[in-house]
């Protein structure tokens, strides 16, 4: 099997990719202290892009998408692994879920991974920006959207309090 240097190239730019999508993802968990950082998502971001790209050639599209699965299944146990729960006054159990932003990071960095070994760039690119743009959301503006529809919820029993509506 002879392969060219165009292959090989592209080859490299795809991992390459994937390395460089879970990088970006990491430098915004970074920055916001969170313990998976810019080595773990760039590691899976190469390994994911590693593990697609094996299987893109020529009649191995059974073989890719059976990879693309298993990757995205198995990484669901990595993100597991980040999800903690704390002690809240704020719940009725008395709990709060922290690590699942982080967990939902892994698993579309996983998933960019993928697109970048089967040489998507549209998808790479694109869900790259995306997904960085939804993370630098800080959560004071999920509280500023919270408390005007904890306003609007309180406006509504006001003005009928028969509704019985949960909010």
């Amino acid at each position: 099997m002879d392969i060219s240097v165009w292959d090989k190239l592209d080859l490299i730019l795809r991992l390459f990719a994937g390395m460089a999508a879970g990088v970006a993802v990491g430098w915004e968990r970074t920055l916001k202290q969170q313990t998976a950082g810019i080595r773990t998502f760039g590691l899976v971001g190469l390994g994911t892009a590693t593990a697609t790209a094996i299987f893109t050639g020529e009649g191995e599209i059974d073989a890719a998408s059976r990879v693309v699965q298993g990757v995205l299944t198995g990484i669901g146990f990595l993100g597991a692994g980040v999800i903690t729960l704390s002690k809240s006054e704020r719940t009725q159990s008395g709990h709060t879920p922290r690590g699942l932003t982080t967990a939902t990071a892994i698993w579309v960095t996983a998933a960019l991974g993928c697109a970048a070994g089967r040489g998507d760039w549209p998808i790479v690119l694109t869900a790259t920006a995306l997904v960085v743009v939804l993370l630098a959301i800080d959560h004071s503006f999920e509280r500023w959207a919270g408390r005007r529809d904890a306003a609007a919820n309180a406006a509504r029993r006001a003005s009928d309090p028969t509704d019985v509506r949960a909010d």
